[in-house]
């Protein structure tokens, strides 16, 4: 049977239909993708882990991004992956996220409305076009730990360097914005509190992406 080209398979990706997950008979690299925001829009990160074929870590990449939203960050972290994998001459790509949003833009279920967005997933879309082969799917929290424990580290790491003046315990109250993830509150800026120091915190509705 001929195979269509692949321009005219590549089309049929981002179709409003179910989109064609253009099969190869290459070994396919297999990336683990992760963006968050503490404040949703707050500071910003990316998490990535790459594997080759037979399972073995390649490449761990992290990225602090400035003040943006989660969904923000999660197409930069596929955006810096389709990056590395063009870079260092990957034909085959099979990427993990959990982002119900963006995996549900980039197989053409969803509509990208933002505004935001939408370059962005432009320019997703017009990289991926460069792959032999290109899947992307959703997997849920706990399988994407390892990128998702990158991003955390960038922010931490970048909370650090923005708040190093927060690290004397202060001589009056002071508000400091949190994220609450994985059992950890995170604060967005670096500060380090005496034994027994009270906290008080108000809780709010976590964002919906």
């Amino acid at each position: 049977m001929k195979r269509p080209a692949p321009s005219q398979s590549a089309a049929n990706l981002f179709a409003d239909s179910a989109p064609d997950p253009r099969p190869s008979s290459l070994p396919s690299y297999r990336i683990n993708i992760d963006g968050g925001s503490r404040g949703n829009p707050g500071p910003a990160a990316y998490g990535i882990v790459i594997r080759d074929p037979s399972g073995q870590v390649v490449a761990r990449l992290k990225k602090y991004i400035g003040r943006t939203t989660n969904n923000v960050a999660e197409y930069y972290g596929l955006i810096a992956a389709l990056d590395y994998a063009q870079a260092h001459g990957l034909r085959a790509l099979r990427i993990e996220s959990d982002s119900e949003l963006l995996v549900n833009q980039m197989q053409g279920r969803y509509k990208v409305k933002s505004a935001d967005l939408q370059p962005l997933f432009e320019r997703a879309r017009k990289m991926v076009h460069s792959f032999e082969s290109f899947r992307i799917g959703h997997v849920y929290r706990e399988q994407n730990r390892e990128a998702d424990q990158l991003a955390n580290e960038a922010l931490d790491e970048a909370s650090g360097r923005a708040g190093a003046d927060l690290h004397a315990a202060p001589s009056e109250n002071l508000r400091v914005r949190a994220r609450y993830r994985g059992g950890v509150f995170y604060p967005e800026a670096g500060i380090s509190l005496p034994d027994n120091a009270e906290v008080e915190l108000l809780v709010k509705p976590a964002a919906k992406k």
